[in-house]
């Protein structure tokens, strides 16, 4: 999940928005690594919902759903910092992959169909519009961001 809020080491979006506000080119260590970017709104509101059918329907609801992008839209890493430079305005990346680092799956996907035939929940945010609503996010005001978080929100339920 993407979304604004995160400053957490070790993180995609926290880690390309440092590099960017200090200059230096976002460092990658898996380019072509694909993964089921989202932004948080998208789960929240599966949960949400999930949650709204397990008060009134508990039997009918008790099981394990995934709340991700549709399976045609996944970006590769290299493809979501491209993306979040843009969005930036400025900068660039560099491959800093190597041997002997830890393992990471080149593919994640999540299957979403049971939360779709099921709930009827589906995205709302493309791929690509989730890293531009949480660079959008990053790129606000300190004294901004709680007040921009709220109309982002409130613009993921008019879609």
């Amino acid at each position: 999940m993407i979304g604004g809020g995160d400053w957490s080491d070790d993180r995609i979006i926290p880690d390309i928005v440092r590099s960017l506000q200090n200059g230096a080119p976002v460092e990658v260590r898996n380019p072509n690594a694909v993964r089921p970017w989202q932004h948080v709104l998208e789960p929240m509101a599966g949960y949400l919902l999930l949650g709204g059918l397990l008060n009134e329907h508990a039997t009918e609801f008790s099981r394990a759903f995934n709340f991700g992008p549709a399976p045609e839209d996944h970006l590769s890493v290299s493809q979501l910092v491209e993306i979040a430079i843009r969005e930036w305005g400025s900068g660039n990346w560099k491959d800093v992959s190597a041997e002997g680092q830890p393992h990471e799956a080149g593919l994640l996907k999540l299957d979403i169909s049971l939360a779709e035939h099921e709930l009827g929940w589906v995205p709302k945010l493309r791929s690509e519009q989730a890293v531009k609503w949480a660079i959008d996010w990053y790129k606000m005001p300190i004294n901004k961001q709680a007040e921009f978080a709220f109309q982002q929100i409130k613009s993921y339920f008019d879609l």
